[in-house]
């Protein structure tokens, strides 16, 4: 298990497979406002490829290649935030996609814990640390502890997957899990124009 930091983009000829798990880190929750910072990915093999986003920074053709790729599935948990950041930095929607928090919400109803680290404890019985979550990803030089906890974010998700894609199946939601999947790159896109707080279904 190792960890590899590159800048600006992905290096070139750097393939992680079909099922690519994805996730951001950025300087707030308001993509019009907070900077993409580090964006870090696994293709479950127990690495992680973490690409450090410089301050204005618009273009990263291999991953942006990678995230428009309609062969490769881009896994992750609210995937709606991650979608928009990237979305809105670099000019490309991810898809397709997959979200455990939205797999979560639909078979886990007896709780509304859908958070990575209970989701983790839960089925795959890892426990990992939040303890960096609010820290500053826009510094020059991130920590050994800041690429640790990015990496734990992503590490584990496809064995996430498995389990919850066994639920879905158990609960008879798989096809109303991928019609949300399919729906989330869109999902995102109204976020990032306007209608983030508005259900545009209802009356």
């Amino acid at each position: 298990m190792a960890n590899h930091l590159y800048q600006n983009d992905l290096p070139d000829g750097l393939e992680l497979g079909p099922v690519v798990a994805i996730d951001c880190e950025t300087m707030g929750l308001n993509p019009h406002r907070d900077r993409l910072c580090l964006i870090q990915m696994s293709g479950g093999d127990g690495d992680c490829h973490l690409v450090q986003v410089a301050k204005g920074q618009t273009t990263a053709p291999n991953l942006c290649r990678m995230l428009a790729d309609p062969d490769v599935l881009k896994l992750f948990h609210f995937g709606r935030f991650d979608i928009a950041a990237m979305e809105h930095a670099f000019g490309t929607l991810a898809a397709p996609v997959y979200c455990t928090k939205i797999a979560s919400k639909l078979v886990r109803t007896f709780t509304d814990r859908h958070g990575l680290k209970y989701l983790l404890q839960d089925l795959v019985g890892v426990d990992i640390s939040k303890q960096q979550q609010q820290s500053d990803w826009g510094a020059e030089t991130l920590t050994d502890a800041q690429l640790s906890y990015a990496a734990s974010d992503v590490l584990y998700l496809h064995k996430l997957r498995d389990a919850l894609d066994e639920k879905l199946a158990r609960e008879g939601r798989t096809e109303l899990a991928q019609s949300c999947f399919d729906f989330l790159p869109t999902r995102a896109k109204l976020d990032l124009v306007g209608w983030p707080d508005i259900d545009i279904f209802a009356h």
